[in-house]
């Protein structure tokens, strides 16, 4: 196929072929040729050369931003109170289940349009870390009395659904600077809810410490994984991305996590 880019007027022949990608669930085309298919600034995320000293800045602003749009857990409070219901982890299994699923696609899929390092090593990295989480999920879900046919036949909630949603689309259409600000900027806030949820459910709910092995594993960063978003970060400003841009997209991801909190909270008192 001929693709046509205004931005740098490039212009790229590309031949589908078949590749085997395990993180995708299996066959997915692929376009080759002399030269990779270019989707705008983006795609040279590979590059390097951003002055180092912006991207802290601009960790540091995101960061800022999303503090100031922080609001209360009403979730993780009710379940160190003890006030959550049975019934409602099953909404937390099933809903994560969908979520999880979706990331590590997402994960693939930017592997793949990012291929260069450092992008391509941290989103394959990622891709099969939430296929570990998916693993660890199975054990909250049997402490519930689920199996996965449980977690296939819950139905989602469309607001809890839409941080997966977004990243989705992030992977499809976004920037590599734009995902890795969204989640290094994101990481605290998430793990410190994960570090609060195992807790609780060990604590009030009786639960064995395998059966919150899911949450352990995100109330935790990946080691490393700091300076390798903020290299990814870099790459991708210094291809001429937008930072601007990067701060929304953490914005975003920010507000469609804190959706999903809510959803799971909602008509418990």
């Amino acid at each position: 196929m001929l693709v046509s880019l205004l931005d740098g007027l490039i212009c790229v022949r590309q031949h589908p072929r078949r590749a085997w990608w395990p993180a995708l669930g299996g066959w997915v085309l692929r376009f080759c040729g002399g030269r990779r298919l270019l989707t705008g600034p983006a795609a040279g995320c590979g590059l390097g050369g951003m002055p180092g000293q912006l991207v802290p800045d601009l960790i540091g602003r995101a960061r800022e931003e999303i503090s100031a749009r922080a609001s209360q857990n009403r979730f993780a409070d009710l379940l160190e109170a003890g006030r959550v219901p049975r019934e409602r982890l099953t909404w937390l299994a099933g809903e994560q289940f969908r979520i999880i699923s979706s990331d590590q696609r997402s994960f693939a899929l930017l592997a793949a349009r990012f291929p260069q390092p450092p992008a391509g090593e941290m989103f394959l990295s990622l891709a099969q870390g939430e296929l570990h989480a998916l693993r660890l999920l199975s054990g909250f879900a049997a402490a519930l009395g689920w199996d996965e046919r449980d977690l296939r036949g819950y139905e989602p909630r469309p607001l809890a659904q839409a941080y997966p949603a977004y990243l989705a689309w992030s992977a499809l259409f976004g920037t590599c600077s734009g995902v890795a600000l969204a989640m290094l900027a994101n990481l605290e806030e998430w793990g410190g809810y994960c570090g609060r949820i195992a807790g609780a459910l060990v604590t009030r709910y009786g639960m064995a410490e395998p059966d919150v092995g899911f949450f352990r594993f995100f109330a935790e960063p990946p080691p490393g994984f700091t300076a390798q978003a903020a290299s990814v970060i870099a790459a991708g400003l210094a291809a001429g991305e937008d930072p601007q841009e990067a701060v929304r997209a953490a914005l975003a991801l920010h507000a469609y996590e804190i959706a999903f909190w809510d959803t799971l909270a909602d008509g418990l008192s």
